[in-house]
């Protein structure tokens, strides 16, 4: 019962590190050329209207899915352009970037976050209805022509993983996944944060996003069962305007699947979504859990004490 009552934490992966996310701040730990670890704090804004609508079951989802979105394009910004760099090429980075603006930059990155999210998938959503529509001499019924669109969706996912998870940029970011999930399984299971006993623990979680993914996969097929398939330009107007709710039930099934998973029977209903990461995770260095875990500790130490001055990197 202990693990029940922990606070629930949030990550995601980036260029050489991870971010993990509590109820005041969001934490980057990235490890840089010369082999130190540096941190990137962003403190998580307030807003009523924003803490409202997250209450609502199906709009919290959706609001959640955008929120993260938009800070997750802010961290990885952070490390993609650190990562790399020689830490005596700092100074000239941070003039560079006072050149611009900076409200205007933070605000870019944020909306290219939303704005890349909802072009994938804008392009998942369609691309599937075009194949559909190809085969429909064959599969003729509108039942058939659902399941076929959901069949190519799931397919076009499953490749799209596959072949980026080949190149060694992003079987690293994949691997810092599988450090995130193992931090997160190590602490909500109570062992104390050490490598050896964060290796002992699963790569796998049920709140992942990649389960999120997969959900609206199959949410998309029960969900599109309401409105028709033909004409096509109305069954591709009806995928995108569904787009929202399709997101919003997703993530209530998700949130749903993670209170179950300590029941017997039921826990196979977030399966396939660990399924999927064994696609999206990869097992981790004992190098990668160490940012993994200084990222994790720093968050702690925010959300217990506040920004303090602490900015140097550790070794």
């Amino acid at each position: 019962m202990e693990k029940l009552t922990k606070p629930i934490y949030g990550g995601q992966a980036v260029v050489e590190g991870v971010m993990f996310a509590g109820k005041k701040y969001s934490v980057t730990a990235i490890r840089r050329k010369d082999q130190t670890i540096e941190y990137f704090h962003l403190p998580r804004q307030t807003n009523s209207t924003l803490s409202f609508l997250k209450k609502i079951p199906f709009i919290r989802g959706i609001i959640a899915i955008l929120e993260a979105s938009a800070n997750g394009a802010k961290h990885l910004q952070f490390a993609s352009e650190r990562y790399d760099l020689d830490p005596k090429d700092d100074q000239a980075l941070t003039e560079t970037k006072t050149e611009s603006s900076k409200l205007s930059l933070v605000f870019g990155v944020a909306i290219v976050g939303v704005l890349s999210f909802l072009f994938g998938k804008f392009l998942f959503t369609v691309i599937p209805v075009f194949l559909a529509a190809f085969t429909k001499p064959l599969f003729p019924s509108k039942i058939a022509q659902i399941l076929v669109e959901g069949t190519f969706k799931l397919l076009l996912l499953l490749a799209y993983i596959y072949f980026i998870s080949l190149t060694p940029l992003v079987k690293r970011v994949f691997q810092y996944h599988g450090a995130e999930h193992k931090v997160i399984n190590a602490f909500e299971s109570g062992q104390p944060l050490t490598v050896e006993n964060v290796q002992q623990a699963s790569r796998l979680h049920y709140r992942c996003g990649s389960s999120f993914i997969l959900f609206t996969v199959v949410v998309g097929v029960f969900v599109y069962m309401a409105v028709p398939t033909d004409p096509l330009w109305l069954r591709v107007v009806d995928r995108l305007a569904l787009i929202p709710v399709v997101l919003g039930i997703s993530f209530e099934v998700l949130q749903f699947t993670n209170k179950l998973r300590d029941i017997p029977i039921l826990r196979w209903l977030g399966y396939p979504g660990l399924w999927l990461q064994l696609l999206t995770t990869k097992e981790p260095s004992d190098d990668q859990v160490e940012v993994a875990i200084a990222s994790f500790q720093e968050l702690l130490r925010l959300e217990e004490n506040g920004e303090s001055e602490r900015t140097e990197a550790i070794r």
